[in-house]
This record gives structure tokens, sequence and C-alpha cells, in this order.
């Protein structure tokens, strides 16, 4: 018993020994001091100079305490955008000389009699080829000037110039730290006003576009408020790519050889260790230096091709650094442009772009994209880090000939920085598309540092270059199929083999997880076919298909809007084939719901949409139950490669969806999101006037975005929600109890007035969320932009209060233009008024509530801050018996996720029973009612405004707005359906998980080693100079083995083989008489029997 008890014990020590060691568990650090200009983290164990210089650390080995109090050292980066002042970028319909390009300009602006432009030096490598766009200087008669030259038939388009900075900052915090704030508030400790301090409003356009690293070393457990028992955490591994498996393709000698990959960041030192295939490093700012004085391109490039210390995916790639960014972190559209240019003068093959921000809408930067992927380059960038909240996504991580990719951590959870989708491109009239398009590890990853050793970051950047490392290695791995390999079929490959995380949605994860091995297989047999994303459309598929799962259909409901992505791997152009088909399943009632198809008939550059609406069918009014079909189109391509005809594929989208009777009208809310402005094109500032740090509104104001939560509760007690995309028009009255107007910026047509009021009239109830207005404050926080010199003024103020006083005029309501904020209650109910403003006309016999508030529209404008008392913030009212019911509050913060200190969810419901049910809460009834005091005048619009510029509503007219004709209500065409007699498949997701390909196996290459376990390379030996050294245990990327299951597995083991041995080496024992008795007794019954 004492060897038996000595063996396990033995085999524990040395497991324990190699768990400590070989997983390569965080360290106990020591961390020298130093000269006082260090960051220091002394959980980190880093200490990182004020220029980035080489970290000194000491490390004491030990095993990881999971239960130690995490601290981290998050970077986080403030990003903006400007237009340059007189500068213009003249984009031309081919590329020319310089000489050809100056011509064509001189010929536009010669006719219109203007001299006083010249053209901006560009001093980089792209300058010696044609080139597509010109950059001028225009010093007078602009206006006329752009009008010249965009008439000139070579020239495409004429846009302002962008001048982009970014912000690195610094921020010491705890794991517990949320990670989504928008934007501190002001702090006011030191008694100041934060509006006494002009530099807290600096840019038109300052947007916090945080899309590069956000993390320190150490805070990979993100939490997600899923799971909240006990469990086993994962260690941090010391090489990604060991996590993602790597190794395995390194083994069958694919290393990224033959790859061109470029990273467009801040640069690389030229004698940087960790690099020895550097092909070309070119400077594309005003800047006359080539090295990375930030350490972020250096971080960047290791993750991808580092061939030391911490290992890159792809260590013999041919990498091209593009220096975009100064070491002040600025940045111009036009260097871009050059680099892009360049980049396809290069045939580089891989292009990895750790920088994005909202403004889909700087055209010529999203048309080079689009050039660049034509050109058969595949960009991978980082979707943003703007989560958790939704309708989040960046550019160009947003379009969909771009893989965009987001981050999770090492226990496969979504991180809370990683954006979310949907994209809100399509806003208001549709509904966004599907991203983050995959996601991967992007917390607490080492790549290299600034000029040797390893540095840990966290962020969507991060995890982009670990997409575009694993991308290089993919593509090194079928140079002998390039002909197959296009942005296309690469983002076909990894979503095919990407694994689901179980708990996240699709806007969250996208198709899941980064699956390195698996996407080789697809990729190593892929035959040229178009796809779909998402493959199919299940509503009963939660939480996956989130929010498509969370109401059920029902006739007279606005449709539910699938925006789904063709992705055509078959060449850069084609086209659908006739229209797509509608084909119900006859046995599974495909007949109870209507399909109506819109698409994109042409596909460039490797992609399209086809949008399908989906109803419930007149018959179905009172049915419930489980309704699918599926949905046939054909895509087709040029033939390529000696073939004679095109190529094409045939696509089936399977739907599904869950049909309920019609819920009654008290049920049945309806959000107005035509009305609902954002950034871009316009300056339309924050609804809260603390968020000083990202004054934009930007989410979409859709209730799957910024409003989710709102959304989530109202679902959850009893409603139902949908969504109006065009005028007040445009929808029956008689089908909703509630009208939901939330921060409208939108003008109003004089004839949605008029139709809101009958609707009112005939019992439909309204509830209207404003927020703050005032022309001063407004000017109070307009930018001075120091490049341009110019001042920029938001067009409207939180909500656009003159407009919806002439929505609410025929009422005798209105809102006045005071701002105010503070804290009161209502019984036992707290609500937080951020930023809002008082309603100051109200019929008498309505219920007025009064509180207690701060002045901050004083406060802006003075900067002393005052109280008042009595302000009228919620009114109730019904005009007469049968007519609908308004509610006006002044303030959407509180139900607002993007600005949201605490919610007031329960003022909404109960509002809601109100307007629904007209039941009229106690802490509205026992409110003592007193007249409002008398008002100067309503607000008015801000003088010079241009708000028409972006409208829906507005044109141009003399210099005074007017409102355009209203527009068509938008009419769907329902397919004819074609009905199938077929039972549909059990699982649509298994259904439509492989591409239509034979997936090869793996070759045996664990038995060509020393050594077949998995390992995770030695810190500082490359894999290709260390095959026979692995020792340790590698951490696969799906989890696989629990530590205590491994730990038992090796007893088990252990204790067996104790055995066997003991058997073997134990005397042979004589045989027993009784058993040859027992022989021979059988043989007398039986017969014989062979001996024992």
């Amino acid at each position: 018993m004492r060897t038996k008890a000595s063996t396990i014990s033995l085999l524990v020590a040395i497991f324990m020994a190699c768990l400590c060691e070989n997983m390569v568990l965080p360290s106990t650090w020591k961390v020298q001091e130093g000269t006082g200009n260090e960051i220091t983290d002394a959980k980190l164990g880093r200490t990182m100079k004020g220029d980035d210089s080489e970290h000194k650390v000491q490390h004491t080995s030990s095993c990881y305490n999971a239960t130690a109090p995490l601290s981290m050292r998050r970077v986080r980066m403030d990003f903006s955008t400007e237009v340059v002042q007189n500068e213009y970028i003249v984009v031309f319909k081919d590329r020319y000389t310089t000489h050809a390009r100056l011509n064509f300009i001189s010929a536009a602006l010669n006719a219109s009699h203007v001299v006083s432009w010249s053209a901006v030096p560009r001093d980089n490598p792209a300058s010696d080829y044609p080139s597509d766009f010109e950059v001028l200087k225009i010093t007078e008669c602009e206006t006329e000037s752009i009008t010249a030259l965009n008439g000139h038939p070579a020239i495409r388009q004429v846009t302002p110039q962008r001048r982009v900075t970014r912000t690195l900052k610094h921020v010491l915090e705890t794991e517990e730290t949320k990670e989504n704030n928008e934007g501190e508030p002001c702090n006011e400790d030191d008694g100041t006003p934060c509006w006494a301090h002009p530099e807290n409003w600096k840019s038109p356009r300052a947007m916090r576009r945080t899309s590069l690293s956000v993390g320190g070393a150490a805070n990979f457990w993100q939490a997600t408020g899923r799971h909240t028992s006990r469990r086993l955490l994962r260690a941090v591994p010391r090489q990604i790519t060991s996590v993602l498996q790597a190794d395995i393709l390194w083994d069958m000698g694919y290393t990224g050889a033959g790859v061109k990959t470029a990273v467009f960041d801040t640069g690389l030192n030229e004698k940087h260790p960790h690099f020895k295939k550097i092909k070309e490093r070119t400077n594309w700012t005003n800047e006359k230096t080539l090295n990375d004085g930030l350490g972020h391109g250096t971080f960047v490039a290791g993750v991808i091709s580092s061939q030391a210390d911490c290992l890159g995916f792809a260590p013999d790639a041919d990498v091209y650094i593009f220096r975009v960014f100064t070491n002040n972190q600025v940045s111009y559209t036009s260097w871009f442009l050059d680099a892009f240019n360049y980049a396809i003068l290069k045939k580089i093959n891989v292009l990895n772009l750790s920088i994005g921000g909202p403004d889909f809408m700087d055209h010529p930067f999203v048309d080079k994209v689009w050039e660049l992927t034509a050109n058969k380059v595949i960009m991978v960038s980082a979707i943003g880090n703007d989560g958790p909240l939704y309708g989040t996504l960046n550019n160009p991580a947003d379009q969909m000939d771009v893989i965009g990719v987001g981050g999770i951590n090492f226990e496969d959870s979504i991180a809370k920085f990683s954006s979310r989708g949907m994209t809100t491109w399509e806003l208001p009239g549709g509904y966004g598309r599907l991203k983050p398009d995959i996601v991967t590890y992007g917390s607490a990853v080492r790549g290299s540092g600034l000029k040797s050793g390893c540095r840990t970051l966290s962020g969507t950047s991060v995890a982009s270059p670990v997409v575009a490392g694993a991308v290089t290695l993919l593509a090194s791995a079928v140079l002998d199929r390039q002909w197959v390999l296009n942005p296309a079929s690469m983002k076909q490959a990894l979503m095919a083999s990407a694994r689901r995380l179980p708990t996240a949605n699709m806007f969250e994860q996208g198709h899941g997880k980064l699956d390195l091995v698996k996407a080789y297989q697809i990729l190593s047999s892929y035959k040229p076919q178009a796809s779909l994303s998402p493959s199919y459309i299940d509503l009963t598929e939660c939480p996956y298909m989130w929010p498509y799962c969370s109401q059920p259909i029902y006739h007279g409901a606005m449709p539910t809007i699938i925006n789904v992505t063709i992705l055509n791997g078959m060449g850069v152009t084609g086209h659908v084939v006739e229209r797509p088909v509608w084909q119900p399943y006859t046995p599974q009632n495909g007949n109870y719901i209507e399909v109506a198809l819109s698409y994109s008939p042409n596909l460039w550059p490797w992609a399209g949409y086809v949008a399908v609406s989906i109803t419930a069918s007149k018959s179905a009014a009172n049915w419930e139950g489980i309704a699918q079909g599926q949905i046939t189109l054909t895509v087709e391509s040029p033939p390529e490669n000696g073939e004679e005809t095109p190529r094409r594929s045939t696509l089936k989208l399977p739907v599904k969806v869950k049909v309920i009777p019609t819920p009654p009208r008290n049920k049945r809310i309806l959000w107005d999101q035509y009305h609902n402005l954002r950034y871009p094109p316009g300056y339309f500032p924050r609804d809260n006037l603390r968020m000083k740090n990202d004054p934009l509104d930007w989410n979409g104001d859709h209730i799957h975005t910024n409003f989710k939560d709102m959304y989530e509760h109202l679902r959850q007690a009893g409603f139902f929600v949908e969504v109006l995309g065009s005028p007040l028009t445009c929808f029956d009255a008689h089908q909703y109890g509630t009208v939901l107007i939330v921060d409208p910026e939108e003008e109003f047509f004089p004839e949605e007035i008029s139709k809101l009021k009958r609707d009112v009239d005939n019992g439909l109830s309204v509830i209207v969320f404003a927020d703050w207005y005032n022309t001063t404050v407004m000017k109070k926080v307009k930018f001075y932009d120091e490049n341009t010199r110019q001042w920029w003024m938001p067009d409207t103020g939180g909500s656009n209060i003159p407009a919806l006083n002439e929505l609410l005029a025929p009422w005798g309501m209105a809102f006045g233009d005071n701002v105010f904020e503070g804290e009161f209650k209502l019984l036992d109910h707290k609500c937080q008024f951020t930023s809002g403003t008082s309603i100051i006309k109200f019929p008498q016999d309505g219920v007025i509530i009064r509180q207690s508030l701060k002045d901050q529209g004083y406060e802006v404008v003075k900067g002393q801050t005052q109280s008042m008392e009595d302000i009228p913030v919620l009114g109730l009212h019904q005009h007469n018996e049968g007519s609908g019911r308004i509610v006006l509050f002044g303030d959407s913060n509180c139900i607002d996720s993007s600005h949201m200190q605490s919610d007031c969810y329960w003022l909404l419901e109960a509002l809601l029973q109100y307007t629904a049910y007209s039941n009229l809460s106690p802490m509205f009834s026992e409110q003592e009612s007193l007249p409002l005091p008398p008002y100067d005048g309503l607000p008015t619009r801000l003088e010079g405004n241009h708000l028409y510029r972006y409208s829906k509503v507005l044109e141009a007219h003399l210099g005074q707005p007017k409102p355009r004709p209203l527009p068509a209500c938008p009419h769907l065409a329902w397919a004819k359906g074609d009905p199938l007699n077929i039972s549909a498949p059990s699982n649509l997701f298994q259904h439509q998980k492989l591409l239509s390909v034979v997936e090869p196996v793996i070759p045996n290459i664990l038995s060509k080693r020393d050594n077949p376990i998995p390992r995770i390379i030695q810190e500082g030996n490359p894999i290709w100079e260390n095959r026979n050294s692995g020792n340790v245990v590698s951490l696969d990327n799906t989890g696989t083995v629990p530590l205590l299951a491994f730990i038992s597995v090796v007893l088990v083991l252990g204790f067996f083989a104790y055995q066997l041995q003991k058997n073997r080496n134990r005397p042979a024992r004589r045989k027993r008489p009784r058993f040859r008795k027992s022989n021979k007794l059988l043989e007398r019954f039986q017969g014989k029997v062979p001996a024992v």
C-alpha cells in the first residue's frame, strides 16, 4: 500500500509541477523601482516607461491564485475626425498620372474662372504611380469650384479632406470596472463647473472610436451575467498560437510563406528582434521616420508574424509595414487613400486594419476599401470597443466585403468591450445586417513589445490581427489552389468552420469562434460558390437568433425584416438570376406566413443582400403554431480560369417562425423610428450633456440597439413592440394601443400632424419622451476646430423640441427650452432626470408631476449652479372619453442604455398601464394639481442650422427650408408561394452549417513527432528551431478537458499502470488442484473445456 500511495503521490506531484510551470499560468511579479516616468502595474509585472521603452521585470514562478483580485492597465483610445479647412479630395473615375490629373482640374476650374487653387504635395511611395485622386487647396470661391469640378466628366466626386486624431489613454481599473463607459461625467470635485472649461468641447467630430487596444494584461475574466456559479478558471496561455492550434499547420509545413500581409498602423522599428521577413516599411505621414513611437503597430505585427518569444501565426509571411499614423496619433484620409493604392500595386494578399469608427459615410475611404477587396485583398478589421452597447459597430469592419472581428476572453465569453451589431446603415427604413462576422480571443493576448520582449493587450484590435494572422497562415496552406482564394471564399471558410458559443446571440458572436484547423479543412477542398449570412432564418431559436426570437409574428403586425448578406465566392461580380422564389412547406403550415423579397440585382465586390420581410397571413389571425418554408435563389458570375460557361450557385434559405393569434390592441406598441436622426451624417449631440468625451449620438435609437434593455423589459411585461420606419401616415392606428415617440431629432410632415390628431381622437394613445433643447446651450457646446478655424454647431438639441411642439399643438401642449437635471422620487421609486426639458403648456384638467431640479442650462451658460422648485416634468391627459391618452415626459436618458445612470422602466410601465388600460397609478393621482406658470414663448429653431441637409422631411428653398412632398408609404410585393410537399429539416443550424465541400482528413502528423503530446512552444525558441523540445501541455481553443477531469484521468492511468507492472513482477504461482477437479467435473457433463 505504501508503494501504491507513493506512486500516486508522485504522479500528482509531477502533474502539478507541470501544471504550474508549463501551462504558463500568471506569476507573482516583482517590479523594479523606476525613475518616476513609468506606468507601473504590480499585478501585471510591467514597468512601462513614458516612451514605451523596454520593460523591466522580475518574476517568481508560482501557481496562479484564481481568487486573487485582478487589476489592469487599460488602454483606451479616443478617436476624432474633422474637416480640414480649404482642402478637398478630388476623386477621378480612373487612375491618371499627376500631369493628367492636374490638367483635368485646371480645365474644370479655368472654365469657371477660378484661379486661387493649388495641389497639396504628397511625398510618399505612391506618388511615382498613377492615382485616382488629388488633394486640392482652394482658398476662394469654394462653392463654385466644387460645382465646376463635379461637372467634369473625368471626376467622380469631390469631398472634404479629413484629419484623424487618436489619443491613447492609460487607466488603472479593476475587473469590476464597467468597460462600456461612453464618457465619464464631468469632475466637479474642485468646485469649478465643467462648463467653465472650454477644453471639454474640442471637435465637431469628437467620437470615441476605440477599435484599438483597450486592455492591459490580466483582465480576461469578462463577467457576462449569464453564469454566476463557481467554476474552474482557465489559465492565461503564453502563446495565442497554441490556443488556436497553429502548430498543427506548422507541423504540416505551412508557416505563411508566399503570402503578402500588410499592417496599417503606427510603424515598426527597423531592427526589432522578433521579425526576420519585413519586406518593406513605408511612411505615409508627414513625419520623417519609419519607426513606431507608440508600440501599437509593433504589437499588431507581432501577433501576425513574430518569430520569437510571443509567436505570431505566420512567421514566414512577407510583411509590409504601412505607417499611417504619426507619433501624435494624427492621420488624414488622403494618407490612407495613397497607402491603399500602394497596397493594390504591391498585390497585397491580406491587410489588417485595427482602427475604425462610426463614420460609414466617409465616401472616399469606403469606396477605396471596396476597390481593395475587388482586387482580392482580404481585409480584416476590428469591429470596435464600444460594447456591451448594441448598434456600435465600427467602419470598415461593418462592410459586407470586410471580415469584421469581435473579441472574446479565454472563458469563451463575449468580451464586454467588444462592439455589438446590428449595422445601422439601413435605418430607419430597413434593418441592420449580421455583424461581427467572427469572434476570437482579444483579451489578455501577448504580442511584441516596442523594442523587444512581450506585452499584453486587450481589445478588438488585438482580436483583428489574430484573425489576420490566421488568414495569412490559411492562405499559405492553399497556395496550390490560389484560384479559389478571395475575400469571399476566405470569409465563407471562417464562417462555416466557426464554433458557435452557446450563450451569445448573433449580433454578439456573428457566426462563432475562430476554428483554424476546421477552416483549413474547408479551404483545402473548397469549390467556388455563393453562400448566405445568416444561412437560415429561425425565429424560434434563442438566444442565437435574438432579437428575432424574442417576439412571435402575428397578422397585422409590421413585417419582420431580416437582412441577409449574399457572399459570392465565385467572382468579384455577379448577379441574382431572375427573382428569388418563396416555397412554403405544406406539411409545416407554410401557408400561414407571407414573404416579400428585395435584393441587390448586382453583387459587387464579392457581396450583396437579400432583404426578407415576413408576416402572418390573414388566415393565421386566430392560429398558433410553427410555420416553415424556404427561399430559393440562384447567383451567377462570369466564367474564370478558362471556363466556358458562367458559374452558378443555387442557394436555399430555410425559414421557420412562430405564429400567434393577433394580440389585443392595448398590448401593441408602435415605436417611431422614422423621426430619429444620428451621426453620421450630421452633428447630433448626445442626450446627456455630461457625456463630454463622446458627444455624438450615433447608436441609431432603435429598440434593438441602445433601447434594447427597454425593449426586453416591455416584452417581459407582456407588451408587443413593433417598429415604424416610415412617416406616421403609414400605419393603421386601429391596430395599436400606444405610439412611442422617443428623442426625435427629425421634423414632422404637416400630414403627419393632422393624421395623428385624428388617430388620438379615435382612441390611439401617445407617449413622448423628449430631451434637452436650448439654442443658447447649443451655441455653448459648439466646437471650435483649431485646424479648420471654424465653429461647428449642433443642428438640433438632444431632441427637436420646436418640431415636437408643432406635433403637440392640437392638444394645447408644449415643451420648454430650459435644461434640468437631478434625482427625484415617486412613491418608493427613484428617477434620474438627466439633461431633460420641462413642460410649459398643458391642459388644465391634466395631471402634472412637479419636481425640484438643478438648472443645468444656467450652469452651462453662466458657470453657476442653481436649484429650482416645482419643475413640471411629467404630464398625463385624456381629452375626452373615447379618445386616446397623451403622456409627456421631459427626458429619455432613463430608458436609453447609452446614457443611463439608473433606469425608469417602472415609470414607462406605469405610463403604459395608463395609456393602454386607463389605469392611473396612485403615484400620479395623488399629486397636487396646480396651474402652470406663464411662459415667455415657445422654443424656436436655431437660426442658420443645416438640419435640412440630413432631413427626410425638409429641403432647401431660397434660403428658407420647407417640407418636402410627403413620400408614398412603402408597399411590399408579397411573393406568390410555390408550395413544397416536403418535411423541413429538424435542425436548421446543422442542416446549413457546412458548405458543399468534402472535408479532408488532417494527416497524422502527431506520429512524426518525437513527443506526440500537443505543446505550447517554449518562449524564446521559434517552432522551426525547436522541433524536438516540446514537453508541455497545450491549451486548445475549445476548453476540452476540465482540470479536475484531467487530473482524474492521469491518476486512473497511473493506477492501472502500477497494477500492471506489479502483476508482471509477481512470481508465478503453482496452480491449485481444485481447478483441475472443476475441469473434470465439467467434462463429465459438458465434454472437455479449455484448461485454466
